[in-house]
Formats: C-alpha cells, structure tokens, sequence
C-alpha cells in the first residue's frame, strides 16, 4: 500500500455504532480491524470511510470511535489501534482530500482553499474523549457561507 500510495478508506464510525457485534468476532481480530495506528505507523494515509449506507455519519462519533475504541456499550475493542485526537482529525479531513488528489484545495483551513467547515461549542482537546461525540455544533460554513447556526 504505501508504495502504491494507496490510500485505504475505513469505516471511521463503526468502533463506537456496532461494538455489540465484536464479541462475534474476538478480540484478535479486532486489534487487525480498522487499523488506523498500523497504516499511520507504516506512513500510509488512511482516510475516512463507510460501507454501510444506514448507518450514522457523524465526524464526532467517528473521531471518538478512533480516539477510545470504545463503543456505545462501553467495551473497548483492538485498543492497539487507537489514534490522537489530531491524527483522528487529519484522517478525517486532510487525509481525505489526499485520496481524492484535491489536497490543493479542501481538507484543511488554510488561505485559498474551499471554507466548508463548522464551529463546535467546546475544543475537542479540552474534552474527555468519550464526550467528543457529544460536543455541540454552533455553526456550519459551506462555500464561505453560514449554512448553520444554533
């Protein structure tokens, strides 16, 4: 994968959603499972994905999913795959503008790129890492524009 450059798009909210279904698959399986920590160590750039078109999207459930490994039970699952908030964030964003080679023009706040992004109540970092799905949205920017407030 890393000399293809390829970048591998998994599933970033299923960690916190479908916890009650690992015991299915053990806890050996789970530490090779949404292998986030082993692509970043190996210098590959995962980013954010789904296969599953009903399930919730949420950036903040995917963000703490990959943070604690814990799901909505309480269990925690292949801890040896957790990352920082920040990486969580990168692979969330920048990470996923790589992979679709616009890079150049989306995936992080900087001058002369596309201003989609939204403002949350709390700083993340500030937070304990299982209230990060919790934190409140106070406005949604798309195209510059505010498209939300609350």
């Amino acid at each position: 994968m890393k000399a293809l450059d390829a970048v591998p798009a998994l599933f970033t909210t299923y960690a916190y959603y479908n916890s009650d279904k690992f015991s299915f698959y053990g806890e050996d399986l789970m530490k090779r499972s949404m292998a986030f920590r082993t692509l970043l160590d190996a210098g590959i750039h995962a980013a954010a994905g789904s296969d599953f078109s009903p399930g919730p999207f949420d950036p903040r459930m995917a963000l703490q999913g990959m943070v604690t490994r814990t799901g909505w039970d309480g269990k925690t699952w292949g801890a040896n795959q957790r990352i920082s908030l920040d990486e969580a964030i990168r692979v969330n964003t920048l990470n996923g503008a790589y992979n679709s080679h616009e890079e150049n023009i989306k995936g992080s706040i900087t001058a002369g790129k596309l201003a989609d992004y939204v403002v949350l109540a709390e700083d993340l970092h500030s937070l304990p890492v299982d209230k990060i799905k919790d934190v409140k949205i106070v406005r949604t920017v798309v195209g510059g524009k505010v498209v939300y407030e609350g």
